[in-house]
């Protein structure tokens, strides 16, 4: 007797192909079965007839580490929620952190070279917290290169996060840019030899910073052929904006000849970070063709007026976020770069979700809905019905099942290469997970905008995480905390 059917919904499945009228049957948070045949005898039915049935969406690049971040996201028809750019460190101590608390979602990290380097270099001390790397983002002395010793105890760290299950490394080289391109091989190498990837944040293009170490796109894919390693190229729109083209030539060439090289985007012209980035010093925004102007701090929801209040924010907030304006999303040229960077051949969609800044009093993070004084990005709430409204509903630039092989079953197989647990997920058959979403293909839209940048997605019906709904009729289920840790093997 299954737990759940849900029934006369239409079961969209890249990874099979299958895109048809079906009933999908549940028991012990897996898929028993998939048919055309109706399924008797189970413990609870939801009709969901003229609704799309689809594989969770896998979010590869996500820094909400909370509870109402991932309600956020749920609503977005996110089932899994990873931080794979940034990381954490020591990993186990953010598993723990997490398993402690309870997660709607599936959660995993990657090793964070960036707070290990702090910790090596700077004597930062390591915590499994996100926050650790943003409160010291603009020291220099992370961000310098340093001796062989150094080196080696950072590959030792990192080492042992992912004997301890790590999903690979993040590189943040976009905010350590005076770091020897060297030490990056040898960290791709140490991925390569445990079977993960690198997950990347470019350093500048030499276009914008002719006296950048080494060229961030390139080093991406000689890095990858040197030696062989996985390499993903987090929010190729953000790093690099109008010149996406030439780094797409760039990869492309690199995957023909053999690299193992992947991409990822976003459907938003705003990016997001601490305000103490090292591209965001007041002589470094010209590099982008930027202004201070292009920058609003999140806490206070200023524009920020010009350098000298741009320097006086950096040093008495570094780790305080920010939004910052490089494509114009009004503009058709520059919403052209979007929709390119994310229809681009094997691209995944990923939100790069921010965490929730609270602008007075903090409230109980886990209380839903969000108080009004909680801010984010929009993408954070939105990237994937805003993906689908771009991409499939307005555009018709891509179809249903194409969207959600990049929202899911592309993300799927790139992390089943080293990560058991996905194996059985990013796809709707027999055997497989049961992390489902059931939205309506007509109605699936994105609301979070840079003014109210909580306000969550419309068009979700349900969504299940190991077979418990998480999202029903549309509204967050309160007491539902089934997500699982996903880590390498």
């Amino acid at each position: 007797m299954p737990d759940l059917v849900l029934t006369g919904g239409r079961v969209v499945d890249p990874a099979t192909g299958l895109d048809a009228v079906r009933n999908v049957a549940i028991e012990d948070g897996r898929i028993v079965s998939v048919t055309e045949e109706p399924v008797p005898d189970a413990r609870q039915t939801i009709d969901v007839a003229g609704a799309v049935v689809a594989p969770g969406f896998i979010d590869l690049h996500s820094h909400t580490h909370s509870i109402a971040g991932h309600r956020l996201q749920a609503l977005d028809g996110v089932t899994t929620a990873l931080d794979l750019e940034a990381g954490l460190s020591p990993v186990d101590e953010g598993y723990r952190a997490a398993a402690e608390q309870g997660r709607p979602l599936n959660y995993g990290f990657s090793a964070s070279w960036g707070v290990v380097r702090m910790h090596v270099v700077d004597d930062i001390p390591l915590d499994g917290r996100l926050g650790t790397f943003l409160d010291n983002i603009s020291s220099p002395t992370w961000q310098q290169e340093t001796g062989a010793a150094s080196v080696g105890r950072i590959l030792d760290l990192l080492g042992t996060d992912l004997d301890n299950g790590a999903l690979g490394v993040g590189m943040l080289m976009g905010y350590a840019q005076g770091v020897d391109p060297g030490e990056y091989v040898d960290v791709a190498r140490l991925a390569d030899t445990a079977g993960t990837a690198l997950f990347t944040h470019a350093r500048d293009l030499v276009e914008d910073t002719p006296d950048v170490r080494i060229d961030g796109a390139n080093e991406i894919v000689r890095t990858a052929a040197e030696t062989g390693a996985r390499m993903h190229y987090c929010h190729v729109n953000s790093t690099s904006r109008r010149r996406l083209d030439r780094v797409h030539d760039l990869v492309t060439r690199a995957v023909q000849e053999g690299a193992r090289v992947s991409t990822e985007a976003y459907p938003y012209g705003a990016g997001s970070t601490g305000i103490g980035a090292v591209f965001l010093a007041p002589d470094r925004l010209t590099n982008w063709g930027l202004t201070p102007s292009a920058i609003t701090y999140v806490p206070t929801g200023e524009r920020i007026a010009d350098a000298a209040r741009l320097q006086e924010l950096r040093e008495k907030d570094p780790g305080g976020l920010v939004i910052v304006d490089f494509l114009d999303e009004d503009k058709p040229e520059d919403r052209e770069y979007l929709l390119r960077a994310l229809e681009y051949p094997g691209a995944m969609i990923a939100s790069d979700a921010m965490p929730i800044t609270w602008r007075d009093e903090r409230p109980d993070p886990n209380a839903w809905p969000i108080a009004g004084n909680g801010v984010t990005h929009p993408r954070t709430a939105g990237t994937y019905a805003k993906s689908y409204r771009w991409l499939v509903r307005e555009t018709g630039r891509m179809s249903l099942i194409e969207f959600v092989s990049r929202a899911s079953t592309y993300p799927a197989r790139f992390l089943a290469e080293f990560s058991p647990a996905m194996r059985t997920k990013g796809s709707v058959r027999s055997g497989y997970d049961a992390d489902l979403v059931v939205f309506d293909a007509e109605a699936l839209t994105d609301q979070a905008t840079y003014t109210d940048s909580t306000r969550t997605s419309t068009g979700v019906r349900h969504v299940f995480v190991n077979g418990t709904a998480v999202v029903r009729d549309g509204a967050i289920v309160l007491d539902a905390f089934p997500g699982r840790p996903i880590r390498s093997g």
